[in-house]
Parts: C-alpha cells; sequence; structure tokens
C-alpha cells in the first residue's frame, strides 16, 4: 500500500497500487480540523503595549505595576522587542543607584553600538523620551556630589529626550548643562522643570550661562520651570542697589513656551533674557511676587506688565520658609493682565483696581490663601466688572467636616468663610477650599 497523498488538502489511500484498476479511499479525519490562529499585526501589539505600559496615571505607580512592566518583557523575545520602545519611554528615578544602573547601560549600549543597520543612535537611549527625577532621594551629601557627574555622562546617550523634571533642591554645574546643551537632538526638549538657581544675578554666571544655552537650542519648548534660592534679610541691603537692566539685549527664541513658573526668584540672568523675549504663545505664568519698591533689582513687576497682556491664567506663588518674608503684589494686576480667566494670590492680598477702559473683564476663577474682611470689601467693589466669576478658593484653609459644633463653625477661619459664602452666593459665585480641583 502506497503511502497516502495529498491534494488540495484531501488524503486518499491506494491498496494496490500495482493493479490495473485500483480504486482509492478517502480518508476521513476523526476530529474536526483546528483552525490556524490569528496573528495581530506588530502595530496593533505596539499599541496594545503602549497602552498597557504608558496609559495610567504615573503618579501611582508603585511596585506591582513596575513587576507587572519588567513581566511583559520576559514573556518571549517578540514581547521584548516591541515592548521595550513604550517601557523605556518614560523613566522615573528615585535612588541614584538606579540612576547610576540606568547610566552604565546606556554605556554599556553606545559603546556596543554601530551605525552598519543605519540606526542613528543606540537602544535604549534613543527610546527614552521622558525622564522623571523629581523624587530622587538623598541619603547624604556624597550622593548630592554624585549626581552632577552622572548626568554629565547620562545627558548625552539620550538624545530624543522631549521631557525632562529635575529635583528642585539640586544645583547643576557648567559641565552638565553643557553637555545638555552639546547634546544631539537637544532642539526636541519641550518640557523642562526643576531646574535651580543659586543666588540669582542679572550678570550672567558660567552656570547661567550654560542655561542659557540650552534654552536658546531648546526652540520647541513649550514649558519651563526655574526655582531661584530666594532672598534673605542679610541679603536685602544689597538687593536694594539699583541696576539699570535695560542696558542688557539678551533674549531668546521660544515661540511655543506656553507654561512658564519663576519661583522665588526677582532677578536672574535667565529671567532677564526671557523678559527681554517675545515669547508669543506664553498663557500660563507662575512667578513670585517680588516688589520693585523694597527690592529695586526685582524683575517680577515689570515681567507681569511686559508678558501680562497675553497670559490667561497667573499664579503668584511664594515659598512656605521660616522666617517667612512676605512682599505686596501689584494692585494693577487686571489693568495689566486684560484677558485672565485664573488668578491666584498671595498675602498680603493686594487692594487691586480695575481700569476704566475696560467694561467688564473675563475673569472665571480667583484664589487666595484664606478670607479676611478687608479684602472682601475690595472684591465687591470689583465684582460689576467681573460679571463671569464664578468660583473663589481659599487653597490654605478647608470647611470644618461634619459632627463639628455650631459655636467652632462660626468662629475664626471658619466664621469668615461662612460670612463670604453667605454674601457672594447673592451673585451666583461659589466658595471652594483647598480640596477642590478645576475638574470638579
Amino acid at each position: 500500500m502506497d503511502l497516502p497523498s495529498h491534494r488540495e488538502g484531501v488524503v486518499y489511500l491506494q491498496p494496490r497500487p500495482m493493479a490495473l484498476s485500483s480504486g482509492k479511499l478517502l480518508l476521513l479525519p476523526l476530529l474536526p480540523r483546528r483552525k490556524p490562529p490569528i496573528s495581530l499585526p506588530c502595530e496593533l501589539w505596539t499599541q496594545i503595549f503602549e497602552h498597557v505600559l504608558t496609559g495610567y496615571p504615573r503618579e501611582k505607580e508603585d511596585t506591582s505595576s513596575t513587576s507587572l512592566k519588567i513581566g511583559l518583557l520576559l514573556v518571549c523575545k517578540a514581547f521584548k522587542e516591541i515592548a521595550s520602545p513604550p517601557f523605556y519611554s518614560y523613566i522615573r528615578v528615585k535612588r541614584i543607584s538606579s540612576l547610576q544602573d540606568l547610566t552604565g547601560l546606556l554605556t554599556e549600549a553606545d559603546r556596543k553600538w554601530d551605525s552598519i543597520r543605519r540606526i542613528p543612535f543606540s537602544a535604549p537611549g534613543r527610546w527614552i523620551r521622558a525622564m522623571d527625577l523629581s523624587n530622587l532621594l538623598l541619603d547624604n551629601e556624597d550622593e548630592a556630589c554624585q549626581i552632577d557627574p552622572i548626568l554629565t555622562r547620562l545627558f548625552p546617550l539620550v538624545p530624543c529626550l522631549e521631557s525632562l523634571t529635575l529635583n528642585s533642591t539640586i544645583v547643576l554645574s557648567r559641565l552638565a548643562w553643557e553637555s545638555m546643551a552639546n547634546r544631539d537632538g537637544v532642539g526636541n526638549l519641550r518640557s523642562l522643570s526643576g531646574v535651580k538657581i543659586v543666588h540669582p544675578s542679572p550678570f550672567p554666571p558660567r552656570t547661567e550661562g550654560s542655561l542659557l544655552d540650552v534654552l536658546r537650542a531648546s526652540v520647541q519648548l513649550e514649558e519651563l520651570q526655574i526655582v531661584g534660592s530666594g532672598i534673605e534679610a542679610v541679603e536685602l541691603a544689597a538687593a536694594t542697589s539699583d541696576t539699570d537692566f535695560q542696558s542688557c539685549t539678551m533674549s531668546l527664541d521660544l515661540p511655543r513656551l506656553r507654561r512658564l513658573s519663576l519661583i522665588s526668584m526677582h532677578s536672574s540672568a535667565v529671567m532677564l533674557a526671557l523678559f527681554n523675549s517675545s515669547l508669543p504663545s506664553l498663557l500660563h505664568l507662575t512667578v513670585t511676587p517680588y516688589d520693585d519698591i523694597s527690592i529695586p533689582t526685582s524683575l517680577v513687576p515689570k515681567f507681569i506688565e511686559t508678558h501680562g497682556p497675553k497670559l490667561a491664567s497667573l499664579h503668584l506663588y511664594a515659598n512656605k520658609s521660616w522666617p517667612t518674608m512676605l512682599f505686596p503684589s501689584p494692585t494693577t494686576l487686571l489693568s495689566t493682565c486684560p484677558r485672565l480667566r485664573h488668578l491666584s494670590l498671595e498675602n498680603p492680598l493686594p487692594a487691586l483696581t480695575i481700569c476704566s477702559i475696560y467694561p467688564r473683564y473675563p475673569l472665571r476663577i480667583l484664589s487666595i490663601p484664606r478670607p479676611n474682611s478687608e479684602f472682601l470689601r475690595v472684591l465687591e467693589t470689583l465684582l460689576p466688572k467681573l460679571p463671569d466669576l464664578r468660583i473663589i478658593r481659599t487653597r490654605d484653609s478647608r470647611w470644618l467636616r461634619s459632627g463639628i459644633t455650631g459655636r467652632a463653625r462660626e468662629a475664626g477661619v471658619q466664621g469668615e468663610m461662612r460670612e463670604w459664602r453667605r454674601r457672594l452666593s447673592r451673585r451666583g459665585i461659589q466658595l471652594v477650599d483647598a480640596d477642590w480641583k478645576p475638574g470638579d
């Protein structure tokens, strides 16, 4: 008997192959034929892994979610090849040892990389798009000294980096900023946060000069946050010397910058360059108020006056430190920023004035630290020109929980909040506490 012959998926048996008229028997399968598995295209697998690895709130990331990510890479080689780019796209480092391991991994990969396959940069360095170092823990001063040389080696190895969040307590040196400015792909940077500047000065030192080189090359930058060292009481006398800021003409070309934060900074070379820049897309500004009368070198009032006409939100923010030095805010904020929809004030609350040439202001949300009767009288005189005002938020106080006696609700800040709510509710304005969020 010959072996079975296959023809169009049908199997025949020929028991007498040498006979003149040999018959053929059809071989029937005992079980139904299994359908071949459907293979998903690589593009679909890529979207699935991107959703699993990056489609959740990053602030809720814990050890279990990290283990799940690593487990996906260990399933098979195909999964590792597809999941590696989204896995490395967002890097969040909390330990100096993890930062050292990451730098060593990228250094070794760059040493073995070659351009035979015409791939521009080595992996996984080219996959990193965002890096968050804001929660980096430092146990001692030795670890703080190690960060600067590590980042100096790390920055050139991540050419596709688009978002960088630094720890605002760490001051980078000139060499670190030069390695950032000279790396490939510096023009791809879109977000730079947590930059620390010590002892800001209108005259550009070397460190700020290197930072300015990074900003000059980052023409795609959309978000920038810089934290200064503030001003101490012993430095107040030195800061009262008059300085001719108009003699410096440094400027930056940042056409896409939308969000800018200058915290605890009254003047610096970077702030002066931003002051002289046009910044056509700037909509959100966060700045620490410094009075130009108390500190003649302060650029804050002039900065708000120059860039205020196009702002949609203005946040006056002062770091809580002891002893606290609070400087008054400009009283002409509504006139210099006529398009504001969200205004956040800082203590001491200014006696805001209105301009007669503007019939109404589009302000919708007003945020204050705590309510007081003096500012309530000022606010009631402004309400006729604030017809769109709907929310007033007290960001440093909260409503008492249920179960507190009525006498406690009428005392102190709670009593003032109840009085505000009673008088503002007549105009359709809601008073909310620190737990309220803009999305509520």
